[in-house]
């Protein structure tokens, strides 16, 4: 199956700084006088309030979807301006584009889900569709846990899906239905959910490639919600093979990289001194348990999927293009073990990372020196080291040690600038003035970040043959993704991250050198540098220390100024991903950006926090 170019829409509305001789920005762009994008999205999530009036939409999105190329997910920006369109055509007010836009990606993706075997679909309903007076059900690690008493629908879609074989969860979205998919458990996904929650979804979910029908509720208020229930009953019981899939999707590499860890692990990687899990291990196993759990779990293994599918798209694209038939792809061990490699350097680093900015948690349980000692922590990320040149020597047989040692380098490259960004940073927090430019934070980005990306995808293009016509591109769109990244994780320290740090302005209270506070000082007046200054000297009190920080960076407009340095970094990666040759690495390299630079489409300081999601019938650990 062929792949449509993709055209990606440029914008001129933010202007480009100059930048030094290495690609990073001397100063910050002068911020547009807007709200800021997390917060934008609120007047545009309206479902209207008659059958009649969902109904008309619902039959022009269809329509409109009859017309669009199908060979590709759509990315956020997309599906925008087709609910736009929609809108236009019907002369509704802008108000409803968020129920259109949802309408219109049902529709896009209604042949792929009805062509996926019930047993290999999610039905995924929201708690907030119970009776909320005299409900008998309670809530559990698995969500609410429905009984049919007649109260409420959820036990009647409940009861008919699992007979049809669905897996059904009823509880709020959450990064783990991902997981599960990327597990290999289902194929597709019909949730009932209000618009605030189906935002979420659309990056996380739709634009890996993932058949969704999604039926909006009529309210986000939680409680005693309605819905249009026809609408499930349309979907739930149907089911149409088709004779191929339309659109491409990067699920299978996704699984491909998920199962060098859940599946091939040991045969990739076999254990020498902790071979009985069952057993408490000897103190001389010890460290290489400690060391193969850490690799094995936690994360979202994104590295290695880099690799995977750097190589596939250069040996043919049978992951891209197969559709989720594509099951079981082929890869050499070589292939998996260097990908694997990457993630155990990558590991080793957060390892040593954690203990020396003392972070408390990493992948939503504490970090390792927190959980046993500072310096079995340091062994644990040494030993992970180790097993990352052992894994990189084993495949130098099949890929020629020619390969072996090029691959080789970039990772040593990589791990010395990690290593240089890191001492950066922390001799930064060692001094006592607060002389903090944004392009020194945008340069300990550089190095911190970026490298990885780097020696990912180059391992994957470098297994595949030779790089020479990539040898520019690859550093460069990897530091402007990198860049953006980092800018990205610093805005989310500022509300929480449930899959890692799980405190809001840890980085802040560290006093790191990030590009918020590098720009904050850069704007402050003389007021404003003096609180800076003792904000950094303050002990104690750490709320205090957040809620002044908070101040200041709204005052100077900060996270307009990194919204705006995010969206630099989107185009000028993209302007390098415009030009790469064949088609099928320029569109990963597309996705690379839609996927490591999707913005925070959420409410910030008064996001409530969902409900942890573990399904029953299931175990995606």
């Amino acid at each position: 199956m062929s792949i449509a170019p993709i055209e990606r829409q440029k914008s001129d509305s933010i202007p480009i700084a100059e930048t030094s001789r290495d690609g990073l920005q001397e100063s910050a762009p002068a911020p547009q006088k807007r709200k800021r994008k997390r917060r934008s999205t609120s007047h545009l999530k309206f479902v209207p309030e008659t059958l009649d009036e969902r109904e008309r939409i619902k039959l022009e999105a269809e329509r409109y979807a009859e017309t669009l190329d199908k060979t590709k997910p759509f990315t956020r920006v997309e599906l925008e301006k087709w609910g736009r369109d929609v809108l236009d055509t019907l002369d509704l007010p802008e108000k409803f584009l968020g129920f259109t836009s949802v309408l219109i990606g049902n529709f896009f993706w209604k042949r792929q889900f009805l062509s996926i075997p019930f047993e290999r679909r999610m039905l995924l309903l929201p708690h907030c569709l119970k009776h909320a007076e005299g409900c008998p059900a309670e809530y559990d690690e698995f969500g609410l846990d429905c009984e049919k008493c007649g109260a409420c629908s959820i036990a009647d879609y409940k009861v008919r899906a699992e007979q049809l074989g669905y897996k059904v969860l009823v509880a709020e979205g959450s990064p783990i239905v991902l997981k599960i998919i990327v597990g290999g458990y289902i194929d597709g996904i019909l949730g009932v959910a209000c618009l605030n929650v189906l935002e979420k979804a659309i990056d996380k979910v739709l634009i890996a490639g993932v058949p969704s029908y999604a039926v909006p509720l009529h309210s986000g208020d939680c409680k005693n919600t309605t819905l249009d229930e026809s609408w499930v009953w349309d979907v739930l019981e149907e089911y149409e093979p088709l004779p191929e899939p339309e659109t491409t999707s990067y699920l299978p590499l996704m699984r491909s990289a998920n199962r060098i860890f859940d599946d091939d692990f040991d045969r990739l990687l076999p254990r020498v001194r902790s071979k009985n899990d069952d057993e408490k291990p000897s103190p001389l196993a010890l460290t290489e348990s400690i060391a193969y759990d850490w690799l094995a779990n936690g994360g979202k293994r994104f590295r290695p999927f880099i690799t995977l599918a750097a190589y596939d798209a250069v040996t043919g694209a049978n992951g891209l293009n197969g559709g989720l038939n594509s099951e079981q792809l082929a890869f050499p061990d070589s292939v998996l073990r260097v990908a694997m490699s990457i993630e155990a350097f990558h590991k080793a680093s957060l390892v040593h990372d954690d203990i020396e900015d003392d972070d408390m948690y990493r992948y939503g349980r504490q970090t390792l020196h927190r959980q046993y000692d500072i310096g079995t922590a340091i062994n644990v990320g040494d030993h992970l080291i180790g097993l990352g040149y052992r894994l990189l020597n084993s495949a130098r047989t099949d890929l020629g040690a020619d390969v072996a040692c090029d691959v080789l380098d970039r990772m040593a490259a990589a791990h010395v600038k990690l290593c240089d960004g890191q001492g950066a940073e922390m001799a930064w927090q060692s001094q006592t003035t607060a002389d903090l430019s944004p392009l020194d934070a945008l340069q300990i980005y550089a190095l911190k970040t970026a490298p990885a990306f780097e020696a990912a995808l180059y391992a994957g293009l470098r297994m595949a043959g030779d790089t020479s016509n990539y040898d520019e591109m690859i550093p460069a769109f990897c530091r402007h993704l990198g860049v953006g990244f980092q800018i990205l994780n610093d805005l989310k320290d500022w509300q929480g991250d449930e899959n890692n740090k799980l405190i809001s302005g840890q980085d802040a209270v560290s006093m790191r050198p990030t590009i918020l506070l590098a720009l904050a000082f850069q704007a402050a007046d003389d007021r404003q540098k003096q609180a800076l200054s003792e904000i950094m000297q303050q002990e104690n009190d750490d709320q205090s220390r957040i809620e002044r920080l908070r101040q200041i960076f709204l005052d100077t407009e900060v996270f307009d100024k990194a919204d705006a340095l995010v969206e630099k970094s989107r185009i000028r990666s993209e302007a390098l991903a415009d030009e790469v040759e064949p088609e099928e690495l320029r569109q990963l390299l597309y996705f690379l950006i839609d996927t490591v630079l999707a913005p925070e489409t959420n409410q910030r300081d008064d996001e409530e926090p969902s409900l942890p999601l573990v399904p029953l019938t299931i175990n995606p650990q």
